[in-house]
């Protein structure tokens, strides 16, 4: 330990090292950045000013596209910022910052996820007594837990990393200080650090998964039962776009938390995918295959 030197910086190697690729790298997730912004912005914006979209559905739905706008601020400008960068570094205190604010929304976004596969479990098969189930204070109280599970998750990770210390190779086989890739530049002991990150995915999913797949078992269902096939493909509509959200986030983040860190270039996509491309594709996936929102974009043109 008296030979090594603690550093106060990481490098961040990120997708390329290669100037020119790094220029259209640049110029890709700024697009991706600012469609996302956009995307997100309209979703919020929509379902704030028109009363037909004033349903528990929607309420879950501008808060996820709130989410999606932090998700993806907190590695997003620092890519950028790295492309059109020759020095690639960020400070100890910044990565574990950007760690912290990472897990929060990850987490809460997560908790959020499986509160809706909840809210189309009630519409679907409980239509008549949807409004009573899905009352005010329950969006509330459900909103409101899965940002104190975020942010106590967050915290309790976070918390322990201040007890490394990080010394001899500070160079991240990554574009963000993501965790997995974090804990293995420490030159004291990490296991604690590992079990305690590998305990809360265990704790998140058994949070979160059992009810989306409780919800989604009780959809099918009743899906099933409904004989005409005009009445299933209405039910089903109602639902294929939160799946479709489930897939894309659960899949990706699940695989690059459970596989060990490898820096290679299927982590990194895996990454962008659950990190960057859920965020520009949610607003997206709710806003094509939703009626709805088709026309509450439509009449706020119109005004």
């Amino acid at each position: 330990m008296n030979n090594l030197t603690v550093f106060s910086k990481f490098i961040l190697l990120g997708l390329s090292a290669d100037p020119h690729v790094q220029a259209l790298l640049f110029m890709l997730f700024l697009v991706i950045y600012l469609l996302t912004l956009m995307g997100n912005l309209m979703m919020i914006l929509v379902i704030r000013t028109d009363p037909h979209l004033h349903t528990p559905m929607y309420f879950f739905l501008g808060h996820l596209s709130f989410l999606d706008i932090c998700f993806s601020s907190v590695t997003i400008p620092k890519m950028l910022q790295n492309f059109s960068s020759q020095k690639k570094s960020i400070s100890v205190w910044g990565c574990i910052t950007q760690s912290f604010f990472f897990i929060l929304t990850a987490s809460t976004e997560s908790c959020l996820i499986s509160a809706m596969a909840y809210d189309r479990y009630a519409a679907i098969c409980h239509p008549l007594l949807y409004t009573v189930i899905m009352n005010s204070p329950l969006c509330i109280a459900m909103v409101s837990t899965a940002w104190v599970i975020g942010f106590l998750n967050s915290l309790v990770n976070n918390l322990f990393i201040h007890k490394l210390h990080f010394c001899g190779s500070n160079i991240i086989s990554h574009f963000s200080c993501e965790l997995p890739s974090l804990l293995p530049l420490s030159c004291t002991d990490p296991t604690a650090n590992e079990l305690l990150l590998s305990g809360s995915g265990v704790f998140m999913g058994l949070l979160t998964l059992p009810l989306i797949l409780f919800s989604y078992s009780r959809i099918i269902s009743a899906i099933l039962s409904i004989h005409s096939s005009a009445g299933q493909g209405k039910a089903f509509s109602t639902c294929s776009s939160h799946l479709t959200v489930v897939l894309l986030f659960y899949g990706t983040g699940l695989f690059r938390y459970i596989s060990p860190p490898s820096g290679s270039l299927l982590e990194q996509v895996v990454s962008i995918q659950y990190s960057v491309l859920t965020s520009l594709l949610n607003p997206f996936i709710y806003s094509l295959k939703n009626q709805e929102v088709k026309a509450a974009l439509q009449r706020m043109m119109k005004k």
